[in-house]
Parts: C-alpha cells; sequence; structure tokens
C-alpha cells in the first residue's frame, strides 16, 4: 500500500511493547532486531544474550525491570521500539513512554489465567487514547483453537478484539497463517521470510467464515462496507485496509495478530502493519495537545548511564534539536551535549534530531521524566505529567557503613530521577528512612542497583510503626522542681488536673489560676513542660488525646524561672500519666483493595488475617469484572499485604491506603509491641 491521501511526510514511529508478565515481549523485540537486521543473531532470555534486558538486575531475575529502547530500519521506515516491562511492580516505568508513543503492540499469551493482567495493560491504552495491535505470542504452543482464543481474551478489552489471520496447522504444528486482509496464505521458513502460497483447499472454507467475521466488525462503523456485505460484493482490497486503519487509529478496533516471537514467526508481518497503519507522530501531537507548537519534545525516561552520564529518552513532535543547542523547559535552561540513537544499553551518537525521532539528549542536568522541551525560549507547550502510582510497599533503611551515607542518599536520588514511582520519606519522629514502592521485586532490584551502579550498600529492616498512647483515668498530681546549689536555687511548684479526652480531639492546655499562685508569665514554660513529657509517655510512645489544666501551685520571688517551672510541669506529667491507666493505640488504615471480582472471595480471608474489618465491596468502576473492597486494617498488618493479594490475584491486585484512626491495642499484640520497644531501647 502506498501512502494514503492527505498522510503527512513519513516520519519515525515509536511504538511500544506491553503485555503482561512472561508474554515475550523482549523476545519479540530481539525477533524484530534479527529479522531487520539490526543484530547479526537472535539471542534468547534463557542465554542472556538479548539486546534487551541486558541490565545485571534483569538477567538475574529473568524477567524486564526497566524500559528497553531499540531504534531499528524497516523498508525504508525507522521505528523505535520501546519492551516495556509486564510485571504489575515495574509497569509505572512505561506511564509517560504510552502518551508519547504512536502506537502499541500488546503482546499477549492464549492463557485464560493472564485475562486481568492483559485488562489492565488495554485499559491503560484505551484511557490514552492510544492505537494498539494485540499480537498472540506462542501461538505455537497454544491448546485450544484461535477462534476460541480471541472469545476468552475479549472481557479484557472493551473495544472489539479483530482476527486479522488464522493459523495453518500441519500435525499439531503451526506451520503458517492465512491473511485474512490480503487472503494469502504463507508458510513460515526457519531464518527467512514466509513463503507466499496458495490457500490450502482444507482451509478454504475456514479463512471465508473469519475473513467474513473480520468485515462484519468492520463495517459495523462503516456503511458502505455493510451494504456492499448485505448485497455479497466483494469489498476492494484497498478499502478493506482503509477500513482497517482508520478504525485502529481511532481506536474501535483491535486487530489481533499471530507469531511465536521465540521462532521469529510472524514477525514481518507485524512490521508491515505497523508500517501501513500506525499514525504518525502527528496524530499523538495531536492527541497531546502539541500540535501547534513549533518546537517540542517531551522525556519519557531519564536513564543514568556510567559513560554517557544523563540521558534523556525523548520524543520530538516539533521542531529540531542539535548537539549544543539551548532548551527550555527543566528547572533551569540547559545546552544538549549530544544527540544518540539507543539500542539496549548502548547509546551511538547521531545527528539532529527531528520530528518523529525518538532519541537521548545528553547531560540535561536539571531536566526530569515528564518534562516538554522546547528549543524556543517562553514557547514550551506542556504536555500532562503522567500520575505516580501510589506506592505499597515500603522498608526502612540505612547505609550499612556510616561514611557512605552521602553517596547512599546520592544513589537514590538518581534512581528516583530513573523511576519516579520510587520514593523516599524521612519520618523525624521515628528516626528511620522509608524506601517507597510497588513491591518487594520493585524496592529489591532498586536496592541492587544501587550497589551495583552507585557502590552503597544499604541495610534494610520493617519500618517502625507510629503508634501512640492514651490514657483511660483522671487524676490530679502536684509537680515541684525545687534545686538550691549556691547562689539563686530553682524553685517550682504546679498542680496539674490530667483527664483524657475523646478520641482524636489532640492535646489541650488550660489553666485556672486565681490569687497570682503561679505568675501569668510563668503559665507558658509549665504548658511547654507538660508538651516536652508527651513526646514519649509511660509506654515510651508520643501521647494523644488528652486535657491537660493548670489549678495551683506556688513560686519564689528570686529562685523560681522559666526553666523550673518547665521542670515542675514535666514532674507532674511523669508521675500523673502512669496513673491515668494509659493504653497503645495503633494507626488504623482506610483500605480501598481492586481485583478481579473471581478473587473477591479470597481477598476477604486475607483482610480478616491482617486483623481487618471488612467494610464492604462493589464492582469497580469503568472495570468490568473488577470488585473494590472497602477494610479497615492496622497499619502493623499492611506491610506484607500487597505480597499476598498479587499472590492471590496472579499479580494484578493493588490497594490504596491512608490513615483512618486510632484504635486500642490492648492483650498480646500489645505486649509484643511494647517488648520490641524496650528491645529497641536496651
Amino acid at each position: 500500500m502506498g501512502q494514503a491521501q492527505g498522510q503527512p511526510a513519513r516520519s519515525a514511529r515509536c511504538i511500544a511493547l506491553v503485555g503482561p508478565y512472561l508474554s515475550g515481549k523482549t523476545t519479540l523485540l530481539e525477533a524484530i532486531l534479527a529479522r531487520t537486521g539490526a543484530v547479526k543473531r537472535q539471542g534468547t532470555v534463557g542465554a542472556g544474550n538479548t539486546v534487551g534486558d541486558a541490565s545485571d538486575e534483569a538477567r538475574h531475575h529473568g524477567m524486564s525491570v526497566e524500559l528497553n529502547a531499540a531504534t531499528i530500519e524497516f523498508l525504508g521506515d525507522t521505528f523505535t521500539f520501546l519492551d516495556c516491562p509486564g510485571s504489575i511492580e515495574f509497569q509505572a516505568d512505561a506511564a509517560n513512554v504510552l502518551a508519547a508513543c504512536d502506537a502499541a503492540v500488546v503482546v499477549c499469551e492464549p492463557d485464560a489465567k493472564k485475562v486481568p493482567a492483559l485488562q489492565l495493560i488495554l485499559k491503560q491504552l484505551e484511557d490514552q487514547g492510544i492505537p494498539h495491535f494485540l499480537f498472540l505470542n506462542k501461538i505455537d504452543k497454544a491448546e485450544a483453537r484461535v477462534r476460541d482464543i480471541v472469545p476468552m481474551l475479549q472481557p479484557a478489552s472493551t473495544v472489539p478484539l479483530v482476527l486479522r489471520q488464522v493459523p495453518i496447522w500441519e500435525s499439531g504444528i503451526v506451520t503458517g497463517f492465512i491473511d485474512l486482509a490480503l487472503e494469502r496464505a504463507h508458510v513460515y521458513r526457519e531464518h527467512a521470510p514466509s513463503e507466499v502460497i496458495d490457500i490450502p483447499d482444507a482451509l478454504s472454507s475456514r479463512e471465508q467464515e473469519a475473513r467474513f467475521s473480520m468485515l462484519e466488525q468492520l463495517a459495523d462503523y462503516d456503511d458502505e462496507l455493510m451494504e456492499q456485505l448485505l448485497e455479497d460484493v466483494p469489498p476492494p482490497r484497498d478499502k478493506v485496509f482503509d477500513d482497517l486503519a482508520t478504525d485502529l487509529r481511532e481506536g474501535m478496533i483491535c486487530p489481533v495478530l499471530l507469531g511465536s516471537a521465540d521462532n521469529g514467526n510472524g514477525i514481518v508481518r507485524l512490521l508491515k502493519a505497523l508500517r501501513h497503519e500506525a499514525p504518525f507522530a502527528d496524530a499523538a501531537a495531536e492527541r497531546l495537545g502539541v500540535a501547534d507548537a513549533t518546537s517540542c519534545a517531551f522525556v519519557m525516561k531519564t536513564i543514568h548511564t556510567p559513560h554517557a552520564g544523563k540521558l534523556s529518552l525523548a520524543r520530538v513532535f516539533a521542531g529540531t534539536f542539535s548537539d549544543g543547542d539551548a532548551v527550555y523547559g527543566g528547572e533551569a535552561d540547559e545546552r544538549i551535549a549530544g544527540t544518540f540513537d539507543v539500542l539496549g544499553q548502548e547509546a551511538v551518537k547521531r545527528g539532529p534530531a527531528k520530528p518523529g525521532d525518538t532519541v537521548a539528549f545528553g547531560r540535561l542536568e536539571s531536566v526530569k521524566t515528564g518534562d516538554t522541551l522546547s528549543a524556543e525560549k517562553g514557547a514550551v507547550a506542556s504536555i500532562a505529567r503522567s500520575a505516580v502510582p501510589e506506592p505499597v510497599f515500603g522498608l526502612a533503611l540505612a547505609a550499612k557503613d556510616k561514611k557512605d551515607e552521602v553517596k547512599l542518599t546520592t544513589g537514590l536520588a538518581k534512581i528516583i530521577e530513573e523511576d519516579p514511582s520510587i520514593s523516599i520519606a524521612h519520618d523525624q519522629d521515628m528516626s528511620q528512612m522509608v524506601l517507597w514502592g510497588q513491591g518487594e521485586m520493585h524496592l529489591r532490584v532498586a536496592l541492587e542497583r544501587l550497589i551495583r551502579k552507585y557502590g552503597a550498600a544499604a541495610e534494610t529492616y520493617p519500618r517502625q510503626i507510629p503508634y501512640k498512647e492514651t490514657i483511660r483515668k483522671s487524676v490530679e498530681v502536684r509537680g515541684r522542681h525545687k534545686k538550691q546549689s549556691g547562689g539563686h536555687g530553682q524553685f517550682g511548684d504546679v498542680v496539674l488536673a490530667i483527664k483524657p479526652q475523646p478520641r482524636g480531639e489532640g492535646f489541650s492546655f488550660s489553666e485556672t489560676i486565681t490569687g497570682g499562685v503561679v505568675p501569668k508569665n510563668y503559665i507558658p514554660s509549665v504548658e511547654h513542660g507538660v508538651q516536652d513529657y508527651l513526646h514519649s509517655g509511660p509506654l515510651g510512645f508520643p501521647v494523644v488525646d488528652v486535657a491537660v489544666c493548670l489549678t495551683d501551685g506556688s513560686y519564689h520571688s528570686v529562685d523560681s524561672s522559666d526553666m523550673a517551672f518547665r521542670q515542675a510541669g514535666r514532674l507532674a506529667m511523669s508521675e500523673g500519666l502512669p496513673q491515668c491507666q494509659p493504653v497503645l493505640l495503633e494507626p488504623i488504615m482506610a483500605v480501598e483493595i481492586a481485583v478481579p471480582s473471581e478473587a473477591t472471595p479470597r481477598i476477604n480471608s486475607i483482610v480478616s488475617s491482617h486483623r481487618g474489618q471488612i467494610l464492604g465491596f462493589d464492582a469497580r468502576s469503568g472495570w468490568p469484572g473488577w470488585d473494590v473492597v472497602q477494610a479497615h486494617i492496622p497499619e502493623a498488618e499492611i506491610q506484607n499485604l500487597i505480597v499476598e493479594l498479587r499472590s492471590a490475584t496472579a499479580g494484578v491486585g493493588t490497594f490504596q491506603a491512608k490513615l483512618d484512626h486510632l484504635a486500642e491495642l490492648v492483650g498480646k499484640a500489645a505486649d509484643q509491641v511494647l517488648s520490641h520497644r524496650s528491645d529497641r531501647a536496651a
């Protein structure tokens, strides 16, 4: 097919490879590189010799843990493929990438268990309006017929999955496919393009049935095609392709192609479909609201390399960006220190970047992932950043060696630049630094990278829970601070009425002093002394929901001072609070758990096992086949909740949590907390 009428000049395209964990995205990228001559021989993930997943962490764990990019030439067109991790823990890496892509290839397996994970990805693409193909990988290992597989996968997509090919089977082996749009049969050839043959007679009726089904789906959006079908008029081939391309670009269908990335089958057909049907950068610019920009590049990913330094992987939508050009839109005005093509871990210097190109800009130190850059000062068109997902797993950490503390914080800052879904929280009250992320494996990989790239080893341990304590009964107590050591002494004497307050009321201080027994100017010091003690009460935790009233006292005209009355207030609290039946309070979180409906019964038992209380559940809005479970769960029980949720939901469950209230903790659970506190104090 030639260039469609009215189509702009061809430009380089950017295609995301996405799909559930272990669906074969990295293998597909390798097959594409081999088929287009970008690599001499197709590597395998098992052998650890692929262009993608080349980092030590990816090869050690046998999975994609970061974005991989590769630019190739195919029949005179340039494509940059972005291989995105499939595990939900690493999918945030793809959020900004997807926005700037022209289309996506969703790699999936013929496996019903993967439908929820597939739905996660398809919904993200549908919500952003990104055209996408489905590449049904591992077709050679399918145990069901394609006519059954596509309906099985359909619940994952809100738009029709339109089958474009049917496989040719011989003795239980897939030997080729029939292209329903071209009405041609292709037989696979090892290490070579497939060979066109006549459609076997035995498959003719199946081909006609599948083709008619495809045309019927296209006719839902084309009245002329519908009339042709009703009148048994064969539609022109060009019209079929035009409808396929239009419906794809407008998000009305998701074409389904077949193949085996391991064997290099179906790769050229996929590339040809992308070449003829995927839109160009102008469509993405329109979608992102920068169609009128004269200069615009969107930073999709930040990469810190040992040799080239910081690289900003960017998609150019307008204008030209060259080595040495000034760019605007980051925190500071900077100059590009080289433009690079990226092939896996390698960055190769290239010439100016033009509209459509996906390149890496060198050493833009103030530029972050999600920034929109312009070569024109004051004319930066802004592209909306993707929301960073809420963290679900946290670990407290500290440098193994004190002398490495600066190295640790510097390395963490660079890792967070590369992956904004990782964050650091400094909790001064608990004296801990907490590393937050999307799961246990997510943080494990970050810590491994921290050692490898920045030489900073960290010790990790479960984060401390911010317990509080309060009191159950009232008491009146005197606190007297008296000290004489030559010269002026110290004297402060107060009587405090201490009583509990309703939960959530906090701390209040008042006074009912009469007759000046405690001079007005010393009353604030008494309050300060009271608050000093409340930082760590009788049980060793901050005290909340307490009312203190200064009712009486005495002073000395020479020896009294602010410090003396502050000490008196503290002494009164230290004597009085242990008499008030102190009780431990634990934070209770309001938790919203999102899971496929079939997993909801398992979630109920998981919540109960974490001392949680189910509040109810409902259908997840906009997510057919999913539920949202509302629950109250103690914060102490949430540490490994995500691990159990993922295990119970084939890796797709997630949750959000926020502090709801404090509740009394008694019995064995309270004894364990107090014992642990005593051990730490010792």
